[in-house]
């Protein structure tokens, strides 16, 4: 069977165009009825970009800066400085009950083997050699009694040095001492403590093992300090019980220098309590009862010791 030739549908004018209207119109885009160079139009025309976060590498900085920060402070503490407290007023004026102190513990020699580092030379497992101790200065220790505890005082006997106390002065190998920091609060007589060393009688506050030891290493009424010991001593001299009471001072029991009082508290803030003896040349002001409460805060610490310098 032949199919008919198909032929092409002719339209006129008007069904064309009735045909055409009937279509569906395109949507035409909001931009393209802005006249050219608006800025919508430009707008309407950008890609929207997507958004990164970089919360992961900011929380990994943060981590990296506070171990930077922890790392520091520890070796801080353990290889350079140390903050304690002074507990009591042995060490009076110099040092005082409440005072924070930072203390040095590299010696000059370590702190110069730290800065020009020489592969040649012996490093010192002992942060503090005989060399840097010299009589005068005031160290941090191990107390010798009892090493859990840390004491503060001041060297006044070197190896080799004979020293003896009369009516409480230092004599070292045969000439008074010249002490400008050493006080003398008002106590009653000591023989033991005044006239070091005293073998007739002891103290009860006197250290079995030292009081033993002592009469080994007195001669002819001194005390021989020996090799790689130091006899030390307190400031305020009628209240501190120091190597007199307990011995000799190891090299290897220094911890280090004081050499700052960061902070100071006093023992009681004036005007709460009777003026006492030490600390009443720190606040001549007469006692106020309608002080507020900031400034009896303000009157907690010693603020005129902060930064002090150790000397």
């Amino acid at each position: 069977m032949r199919l008919a030739p198909r032929h092409p549908v002719l339209l006129g004018q008007g069904e064309a165009a009735e045909l055409v209207g009937s279509l569906p119109k395109e949507r035409a885009s909001p931009s393209t009825s802005l006249p050219p160079g608006h800025p919508a139009r430009s707008s309407a025309n950008t890609v929207p970009r997507p958004t990164t976060t970089h919360d992961g590498s900011h929380t990994l900085a943060a981590i990296q800066s506070l171990a930077y920060i922890i790392v520091t402070a520890i070796f801080v503490v353990a290889f350079s400085l140390q903050p304690f407290r002074i507990p009591s007023a042995s060490m009076e004026p110099t040092l005082l009950v409440g005072d924070f102190l930072l203390v040095n513990k590299l010696t000059d020699q370590l702190t110069d083997q730290l800065a020009h580092p020489d592969p040649l030379s012996s490093f010192s497992p002992n942060p503090f050699p005989p060399s840097s101790i010299h009589r005068g200065d005031v160290v941090v220790f191990f107390y010798p009694v009892d090493p859990s505890l840390h004491l503060v005082k001041r060297v006044i006997g070197l190896p080799g040095d004979r020293l003896r106390l009369r009516d409480g002065r230092v004599f070292l190998n045969g000439s008074p001492l010249d002490e400008p920091y050493a006080v003398y609060t008002p106590s009653h007589a000591d023989p033991f403590r005044d006239n070091f060393p005293h073998l007739h009688s002891t103290d009860p506050d006197v250290d079995a093992r030292w009081w033993m030891e002592l009469h080994r290493l007195v001669d002819h009424g001194e005390l021989r300090v020996p090799p790689g010991k130091y006899f030390v001593l307190g400031d305020n001299r009628n209240d501190s019980e120091d190597s007199r009471y307990w011995g000799l001072v190891p090299q290897a029991a220094i911890v280090g220098k004081p050499f700052l009082v960061y902070f100071s508290l006093r023992n009681s803030p004036p005007g709460n309590a009777p003026a006492d003896a030490r600390e009443a040349h720190d606040d001549p002001t007469p006692a106020n009862p309608h002080r507020n409460l900031a400034q009896t805060a303000l009157d907690l610490a010693r603020w005129h010791r902060v930064l002090h310098i150790i000397r």
